[in-house]
């Protein structure tokens, strides 16, 4: 049996989808706030062109061969804002400018003004509508909760580990209404634990707990901690966080959940490090979604075979490093064939 295959989230969005993509619009771009988020809409009217973008990136992903492929979050504009747009708390008509990622970048950002709370439960719909174009169990992602505080301009708590645990608290809401809606695969997306190892340790760790809390034993809780994305593709030394704090948290996370997705094709990491994973399966980023390169299958899968000198083959599964915005539909495609052909010569 060749190693397991997934997709991380993001999916490129072809041009009649009726919102715009935040890949596509530079942050510090004026045009963010007007075409990314003012311009999004849930409209039932755009229902048909968003089942169908749906449709066509579960089935690039099957025909790809990928094993548990992803809704493509073919309905989000950005995969933090899209989920707190349904959360109460948040204000996105009066925007709050800020700095972000250590200065990489500035923008105006949805404000939190009141204490946030669960709102309307929006993707076990995203889920069923995924799941019914797929012969496989589809994995939807959800923003965790430091992620989401490094995105948004917090107007009412000023204390960082008080507003994680009630976003958290939110978020398991959400958890639960996927699960009960027939989602095996959820994952929670902290990139922040990365570029913030010590407050991951203070209080990201536990928040992750409490949105998983009392998840049922069939539902498999991941969590992706990519270290960055650039503006743009092909963008050399676009900043991103040291990947080496990976050490300190796999030894944290091992065994707290059932997967952990990490980067590793972008810059490999010491095999010591998947020494680590002694309980928790790695998801292993395999093909790198910031260059327009296809990796050749050689190389995936010569990568690969160092990593399983290290993990048995059932605790690693391929990926990419992280979601695949930035790239064509034809780099994606090439990208994930040649993963899925990797995978299956080790």
């Amino acid at each position: 049996m060749p190693i397991k295959t997934t997709c991380i989230g993001a999916f490129p969005k072809p041009d009649y989808v009726p919102i715009k993509d935040w890949f596509k619009v530079i942050p510090t771009d004026e045009s963010y706030n007007s075409a990314v988020i003012d311009n999004w809409s849930d409209d039932p009217k755009h229902e048909p062109l968003f089942a169908r973008a749906t449709r066509e990136a579960i089935e690039a992903q099957i025909a790809a061969g990928i094993d548990i492929p992803t809704d493509g979050e073919q309905r989000r504009e950005n995969y933090v804002h899209y989920q707190c747009r349904y959360m109460q708390g948040f204000d996105f008509e009066n925007l709050e400018h800020r700095v972000l990622r250590n200065g990489a970048y500035e923008s105006d950002l949805p404000a939190i003004r009141s204490r946030i709370k669960a709102g309307q439960s929006v993707l076990p719909r995203d889920y069923r509508q995924a799941q019914s174009f797929s012969d496989r169990p589809v994995k939807l992602t959800i923003p965790g909760p430091m992620t989401i505080i490094g995105t948004v301009a917090d107007c009412h708590y000023n204390n960082d580990k008080a507003l994680a645990f009630d976003l958290a608290d939110a978020l398991n809401r959400e958890a639960h209404a996927l699960a009960e809606a027939g989602c095996l695969h959820i994952q929670v997306d902290e990139p922040l634990f990365a570029r913030k190892p010590d407050d991951a340790v203070d209080f990201g760790i536990e928040a992750l707990d409490r949105v998983f809390h009392n998840m049922p034993a069939h539902v498999t809780r991941t969590a992706h901690m990519c270290c960055g994305y650039p503006e743009h593709i092909d963008q050399p030394d676009y900043p991103k966080a040291d990947h080496r704090v990976y050490h300190q948290l796999v030894e944290a996370l091992d065994g707290r959940i059932e997967a952990l997705s990490i980067e590793d094709c972008h810059c490999h990491s010491d095999l010591s490090l998947f020494e680590k994973f002694t309980k928790t399966t790695a998801i292993v980023g395999f093909v790198d979604i910031a260059v327009s390169r296809i990796e050749a299958v050689e190389t995936i899968a010569a990568r690969m075979r160092e990593v399983l000198s290290v993990l048995p083959p059932e605790r690693l599964i391929a990926a990419p490093d992280c979601g695949l915005g930035h790239l064509s539909l034809a780099q994606t495609r090439s990208k994930l064939g040649n993963m899925v052909r990797a995978a299956a010569m080790v």
